[in-house]
């Protein structure tokens, strides 16, 4: 079983109200079982809300508000969400697909906190817990690792 962004099936949960819609993450949905997941939603933060960015181990928002601790109970929560859904199914939690860049759920790279667009190493709150739990992490842009998990027997 894979976890997926929401945002990446098209679901309007993304801070502007909008989604981040991927037809290549919804064709491996076609395929494959998943549970979806928004951790920003599972703390139930407002649609729309000033974007947010990793500053350190805070999560600050464009207005200045540390809104950490919503991000972090909205990881907690959205994992707790993928360990029942895989224990429901007798599967384990294979690999995860996530936002690019988010500082929930981004890997290997999200935005520097400056809010211009500029990106460091690092993760977001989200997919760092699932690293942490040995859950291989990858983001919608990488179509090979994608491919791969696809072409994979269960």
């Amino acid at each position: 079983m894979y976890i997926i962004s929401s945002c990446l099936l098209g679901h309007n949960c993304k801070y502007n109200g909008g989604n981040n819609r991927c037809q290549e993450v919804v064709d491996f949905c076609e395929q494959k079982k998943h549970v979806v997941v928004c951790p920003e939603g599972a703390a139930r933060l407002p649609v729309p809300r000033p974007p947010a960015e990793r500053q350190g181990r805070r999560i600050v928002d464009k207005e200045g508000k540390d809104v950490t601790e919503a991000f972090e109970k909205g990881a907690v929560l959205s994992l707790g969400t993928c360990r029942m859904a895989a224990d429901c199914s007798g599967e384990p939690l294979e690999g995860a697909i996530l936002k690019a860049n988010s500082p929930s759920c981004g890997c290997g790279k999200i935005y520097d906190g400056t809010f211009t667009g500029t990106l460091t190493e690092g993760d977001g709150v989200f997919a760092q817990m699932l690293v942490e739990e040995g859950i291989p992490v990858i983001s919608e842009k990488d179509t090979e690792t994608i491919l791969r998990w696809l072409a994979q027997e269960k």
